[in-house]
């Protein structure tokens, strides 16, 4: 053993010396210039690799197949000209370190995603991307700093002495117009300007029915289309398609010249909203992005705030005062699909006399035993099935027949990258910052560890009590029936690219149990209808996603017929 020892010994120390030469053999520097900042940045720095040409490595970061490279970290107090050194033990996406990047040619850039610090009513300060217009896209968001893209090449001995420098600043982004048929409006909300610290707006966009000038004796009922950041109120055109546009094809749809159909509906809806005998409502895009989201899941929560407050107490009664609305709970609706699907049904739950219907179109998930493919208070771990032998991972994207496009794991690792204590912007973050308690450093409690995908049971329940909105139906129907029968509309493609149909089973499985009262609604599934698939069984998703504001029309004004109460007005609005 003597004489094998300095042999040993010298086999341990080579390993270590590789060891040192991997963790050296690749190092990019990222600082930023002081004419895009004089001042130190808090935020998180993000460092990207490209094979493809087409665009800006910025705009090429996802959790599908065709995505590009990103790695991240935390600063603070960041100073220009202050090299920040990204090296193998970076957390990257979809390759964990820089060690594990194939030789070859990339386009690198890089991008700071400014933080600002927030001193929470709570007595937390934490440090969040505060939206700017953009609806929180940290690829665009104005102020933020970052490099033109440039060729470097990665060989087999890794890359060294590379300086990528940040000279660019995102620009701000310039509000819309208000137009004849389209109005905005800007409400601080003193609920959410408590909470954050700071002054907080909520915004809106809000259409006009027709003859809304000619009539001041009307008032309208209300429909609110909940969904995603909107930069301006969509599908809507007074003008038909230029005859010389230029035909784009869309990926998603398989469709080519989609940008051609897309104006063409924008038209027809304009058409629809001014023929004689379409009803006249307003109806409403809100705008509520947050520090963590581009919006806020229109309810209360422990890390953002009364969000559901501020949208159904303060927004939406200064819109009726300033628009001539109703504001009665009976003339509400409520509609949307995916996010704005889940948003309906929660807000119509959760304030049930204040709205008189909901129409929710692939909700995200309804059921928490069914949270895609996890079930939260069942599995242990998120990320891998439960196996004694075999590690296979949980899908999160699949396609209408069934083929897979990424994972749990792999989605949630890069927001990992992309932020850590949710601050992401992302799908996950956003549920963990809507749904969990807020943790002793002011940010949301995770559900599971992001990295290894082990389950927090803990904070499972909590979710399950506040937020799980089967759970909620069920143990208070006696109290919620009677204010929700005839509300509750559900869509769903039964090939759901993520899932959400499992849990519109579950759910429709306590609702169709329901009695004393029934819950009487719908329930309605498309045939490998993928996301998001809204109820009309003649039209595919392509078309059917651009009629949300006017295929529910129909079903609301028979639930005005039905529910209204004595002596409401049920006329002026419709101008007789």
């Amino acid at each position: 053993m003597k004489k094998l020892m300095p042999f040993f010994l010298s086999i341990v120390f080579g390993l270590v010396g590789c060891a040192s030469d991997k963790t050296n053999k690749n190092s990019i520097n990222v600082s930023f210039s002081e004419t895009v900042s004089p001042e130190n940045k808090d935020g998180r720095l993000l460092l990207m690799l490209s094979s493809n040409d087409e665009i800006e490595p910025r705009f090429q970061i996802n959790d599908g197949l065709e995505t590009q490279l990103i790695f991240g970290m935390n600063v603070e107090g960041m100073a220009a000209r202050e090299a920040m050194v990204f090296d193998e033990t970076v957390f990257g996406y979809p390759f964990s370190s820089l060690a594990d990047v194939p030789a070859g040619e990339y386009n690198v850039q890089a991008l700071l995603h400014v933080y600002e610090t927030f001193n929470l009513s709570t007595g937390h300060t934490v440090k969040l991307p505060m939206d700017n217009g953009e609806g929180q896209q940290w690829n665009k968001s104005p102020g933020n700093l970052y490099s033109q893209p440039f060729k470097i090449t990665i060989t087999e001995q890794g890359i060294q002495n590379v300086d990528v420098v940040m000279d660019q600043v995102i620009p701000p982004i310039e509000e819309p117009a208000d137009t004849e048929w389209v109005k905005h409006i800007k409400v601080k909300s003193e609920k959410l300007s408590e909470f954050w610290g700071r002054d907080i707006y909520l915004g809106a966009h809000v259409l006009l029915p027709k003859g809304f000038k000619e009539h001041p004796e009307a008032k309208y009922p209300l429909m609110v289309f909940h969904g995603h950041f909107p930069s301006d109120f969509g599908g809507f055109s007074t003008t038909p398609p230029d005859p010389n546009m230029k035909p784009e094809y869309s990926a998603r749809f398989n469709l080519e010249g989609y940008n051609i159909i897309q104006a063409q509906e924008s038209y027809d809806f304009y058409k629809r909203w001014i023929d004689p005998d379409f009803p006249r409502f307003l109806i409403i895009e809100i705008q509520h992005p947050t520090p963590y989201y581009d919006d806020s899941y229109a309810v209360n929560s422990a890390s953002q705030g009364p969000y559901g407050d501020a949208i159904t107490y303060e927004l939406i009664p200064e819109i009726e005062r300033q628009f001539r609305g109703m504001g009665e709970g009976w003339s509400r609706f409520l509609y949307g699909g995916s996010t704005g699907g889940w948003e309906a049904l929660a807000v119509q739950v959760k304030y049930p006399n204040e709205y008189n219907g909901c129409f929710a179109a692939c909700p995200d998930p309804i059921d928490f035993r069914a949270y895609c493919l996890t079930n939260i208070y069942e599995d242990d771990n998120a990320y891998y099935y439960k196996s004694d032998h075999k590690k296979l991972e949980v899908p999160s994207h699949r396609n209408y027949l069934g083929q897979i496009q990424s994972t749990l794991r792999q989605g949630n690792h890069l927001e990992l990258v992309l932020g850590d204590r949710s601050r992401s912007g992302q799908q996950w973050d956003i549920w963990e910052a809507t749904y969990s308690p807020q943790g002793e450093d002011g940010y949301p409690v995770r559900l599971w560890d992001k990295y290894s995908g082990d389950i927090d049971h803990k904070v499972a329940e909590y979710w399950k009590e506040n937020y799980d909105l089967r759970h909620i139906l069920e143990r208070d129907w006696d109290k919620l029936g009677d204010n929700l029968k005839g509300k509750i509309h559900l869509f769903c493609g039964d090939m759901d690219n993520y899932y959400l149909n499992n849990a519109v089973y579950l759910m429709e499985d306590f609702l169709e149990s329901t009695t004393e009262p029934y819950y009487d609604g719908e329930i309605t599934y498309g045939d490998r209808a993928e996301h998001c698939w809204n109820g009309d069984p003649d039209q595919p998703n392509a078309i059917s996603r651009m009629r949300y504001n006017s295929m529910y029309v129909p079903k609301i004004m028979k639930r005005i017929a039905e529910s209204a109460p004595k002596g409401a007005d049920v006329t002026s609005w419709r101008y007789k």
